[in-house]
């Protein structure tokens, strides 16, 4: 189930609010200048093209535009057609914090200076206590402006160095790898150049030693020759152990995704998977973009990652995220540079946007 992030419950304050704000009227507290039910769908018609808007922020279309634009008209009127506005100011208010996420400064700057205007005329009394409570409604609309300029920026901002620090840390894990498998050749061949050299060496003097005269020495040369052959052949199954041994795949993919903030994520990866050095390099890189996907793109609080086997023996890597999706998908730099690097490695990759965001790549077996 999907974590409220803290974006999430200051727009349901903020819908409550404005509910509030509105009840004095729709109960019949409040006189209005049309029907009331009129004035109840007007207000109506407001939550919900603020919510719409809310919803598509992230895509940036013209639709996140057009429903924001309809809930700026639809706060004037609301306004406007009671004949007492009240509190109702502060809906223009709550509109002006909005366009702090979905449209430019400037754009924003204009709605705080026209709401301002609509207030000013929904105001009764003497032209002083207009000016006051204007310039007082003023204020509070440019600190809620600025206020979620701020917080979007920071947003941006947190989810610029989540992805920048994953990079970093694929980076490490990947050249920490890579520095593993360089040791573990070195070691490699220092065994086979030392070691080996000499029990080759040694056979042989005990080959030809075992050709000479004596009954009782030749029985304890055989039994050194059989000692020797063993060792060299454990020399060398150790020396093949090192060429071939692969990175703890486990371990790799772990401390790529350690402590990512804002992002709860889980990885799973099969004792029985198989990973060379160049495999496990791939699907460190893999992880990475898939989660650097879900923090720029998927607005997700989860993501699970799970590496197994499948029942033909090729290596699959599942993740799948709770966020908003993408079904009208694009894929990107990122999704093409990932498809490229399985398919490098002669595999495939899948992508579905329609619940969350689901890739599932396959590597055959090697």
């Amino acid at each position: 189930m999907r974590r409220i992030g803290p974006d999430a419950w200051a727009g349901l304050a903020m819908l409550a609010g404005s509910v509030v704000v509105g009840a004095p009227v729709l109960f019949g507290a409040g006189e209005t200048r049309v029907p009331r039910l009129l004035w109840a769908l007007l207000f109506a018609a407001l939550l919900m093209a603020l919510v719409t808007a809310a919803v598509l922020e992230d895509a940036g279309t013209v639709a996140a535009w057009a429903a924001y634009a309809t809930a700026v008209v639809l706060s004037w009127a609301v306004v406007l057609t009671a004949s007492d506005a009240g509190w109702l100011p502060i809906l223009l208010v709550f509109v002006a914090a909005v366009s702090g996420y979905l449209v430019p400064v400037w754009a924003g700057a204009a709605v705080v200076a026209l709401n301002s205007v609509v207030i000013a005329v929904s105001m009764p009394g003497p032209w002083a206590g207009v000016a006051v409570g204007t310039s007082l409604y003023l204020l509070i609309q440019v600190s809620t402006l600025l206020a979620s300029i701020a917080m979007k920026r920071e947003r941006r901002l947190r989810r610029e160095l989540a992805a920048a620090h994953l990079d970093l840390r694929a980076a490490s894990v990947v050249l920490a790898d890579s520095a593993r498998a360089r040791e573990r050749l070195r070691i490699a061949r220092e065994l086979h150049d030392l070691i080996g050299h000499q029990l080759t060496v040694l056979t042989l003097e005990l080959e030809v030693a075992r050709h000479q005269e004596g009954g009782a020495a030749r029985e304890h040369v055989e039994r050194a020759d059989r000692v020797a052959r063993a060792l060299l052949g454990d020399v060398r199954d150790t020396v093949g152990r090192l060429r071939t041994g692969a990175p703890h795949l486990r371990e790799s993919l772990t401390a790529v995704v350690r402590d990512i903030p804002g992002l709860d994520i889980s990885v799973r990866v099969g004792d029985d998977v198989p990973a060379d050095e160049d495999l496990a390099a791939t699907l460190v890189r893999v992880v990475q973009e898939i989660v650097t996907n879900t923090i720029r793109h998927a607005e997700a609080t989860s993501l699970l990652i799970t590496v197994d086997r499948a029942p033909d023996g090729a290596v699959r890597l599942t993740s799948v995220d709770d966020g908003r999706g993408a079904p009208a998908l694009t894929p990107g730099n990122g999704l093409r540079g990932l498809t490229e690097r399985i398919a490098a490695l002669g595999g495939d990759v899948r992508l579905d946007g329609g619940d969350g965001f689901r890739v599932t790549a396959r590597v055959p077996a090697r």
